[in-house]
């Protein structure tokens, strides 16, 4: 074999290992095969990778191309003084043709692996600017001695080694990320759940014997008994939107479905909202055709729907401005507008609006109050009955929520 044929095989060879590089993840076959490339491509007796430990000071074998990997593990080499060490330390190759002539070889290794070494040549591994560890090769057999050309492939099967041991890194990092947050997500969960049922009964106490108190009481204990209600009423809805959210993100929320005319709906939450909207200075419209809006559906929880899309409408409207819920059928679906002339909503908001905890208000100086879950509920719910959920709005201008709804739900929605 000629000089061109053997330079065309050590390149194929390198681009072998950059294709496997790219297509894997599993780090111990890829530099089990970079090592053992590297013996071959510098026609030596073995290769090895040795990786610097940080919290011991020390280079440990990583992978070796020949049948001592397993022995080899268990070897430290110090830094100072050793080949290895003075290559990482500098960053510079080194080749030594006569182990035996050299004081910084480090002669324990082959003795543990019963392993006469007699030349090597060692390149650093690097990301960057940030060494991690060394190749080596050693015992030349084709050839007298190591040249720069064995340099040069090691140097590059180096770098591949280098990128290979950092992407594994990377993906254990975000493994364990990914694993944090799943634990921190269950408990989460968990005490969502464990405090909503803990709360349910003592809030229906305070419910049930303050409704009977302010019946029972004359006009000026009911107007106290009334205050207690309604921080008690803003408890309850607290807890229920909590665990909606829950039940959302767990996928045990299941769609109750029934026929009924979804106007009957829109008007009871508009009514219940009436007398609220003009407390605050503001007209509530409404706008429905006068055919009914048949649908299948689940009608509490488009109750929830609507009583959000409302109360953020009354919450973010100023005294004198102008609320109307329209529905018609569109193209045999429902659409249901929410819309007012409030505050608005910044385009670059439009998208985040409806994520969990969002709110377009800094959270320390707003002033509308709210936990930021009531539209990301909204989108959970309307998304469980096959529909979508969008805003258009102009700050300044007032925002317009669309609900877009199946008159009828397929067999895989609603259990």
């Amino acid at each position: 074999m000629n000089d061109a044929e053997r330079q065309v095989q050590r390149l194929e060879r390198i681009l072998e290992v950059s294709r496997e590089l790219t297509s894997t993840v599993a780090l111990g076959p890829l530099l089990r095969k970079i090592v053992v490339t590297a013996a071959e491509l510098t026609g030596s007796e073995d290769a090895s990778i040795l990786l610097w430990d940080a919290r011991t000071g020390e280079l440990h074998f990583r992978a070796a191309s020949g049948d001592q990997a397993m022995r080899l593990a268990n070897i430290p080499v110090p830094v100072d003084g050793s080949i290895a060490g003075e290559v990482l330390t500098t960053g510079e190759p080194l080749i030594v043709s006569d182990t035996r002539q050299d004081p910084r070889h480090y002669g324990g290794v082959g003795q543990k692996i019963g392993r006469d070494i007699h030349s090597l040549v060692a390149v650093p591994m690097q990301i960057k600017e940030r060494r991690i560890g060394v190749l080596e090769a050693i015992n030349k057999i084709e050839g007298p001695e190591f040249t720069a050309e064995d340099v040069e492939i090691l140097t590059t099967l180096g770098v591949q080694a280098a990128v290979a041991i950092e992407n594994a890194r990377l993906v254990s990092a975000l493994q364990e990320a990914y694993e944090r947050l799943g634990e921190l997500d269950q408990l989460k969960s968990d005490f969502i759940a464990i405090a909503s049922h803990e709360l349910r009964t003592p809030l229906g106490l305070i419910l049930g014997y303050a409704t009977l108190l302010r019946d029972q009481m004359g006009d000026t204990a009911a107007a106290q008994l009334d205050v207690v209600l309604r921080a008690a009423m803003r408890l309850k809805n607290l807890i229920e939107t909590m665990l909606n959210l829950r039940y959302l993100e767990t996928g045990e929320l299941e769609l109750a479905c029934a026929q009924f005319d979804l106007r009957d709906e829109i008007a009871d939450a508009c009514n219940a909202y009436r007398s609220l909207a003009e407390a605050s200075g503001l007209t509530l419209g409404m706008q429905l055709p006068d055919e009914p809006l048949a649908i299948v559906a689940d009608r509490d929880k488009l109750h929830v729907v609507l009583d959000n899309l409302l109360s953020n409408a009354v919450r973010f409207t100023p005294s004198g401005g102008r609320i109307w819920v329209a529905a018609r059928e569109q193209r045999g679906q429902i659409e249901v507008e929410v819309a007012d002339s409030g505050v608005g909503i910044p385009q670059e908001a439009l998208e985040r609006i409806f994520e969990r905890f969002e709110q377009v208000e800094d959270h320390m100086t707003r002033r509308h109050g709210g936990m930021g879950l009531g539209l990301s509920i909204v989108k959970g719910l309307v998304e469980l009955h096959g529909g979508r959920v969008w805003a258009e709005s102009d700050v300044g201008q007032g925002s317009r929520f669309v609900v877009m709804l199946p008159k009828q739900q397929s067999s895989s929605e609603g259990g």
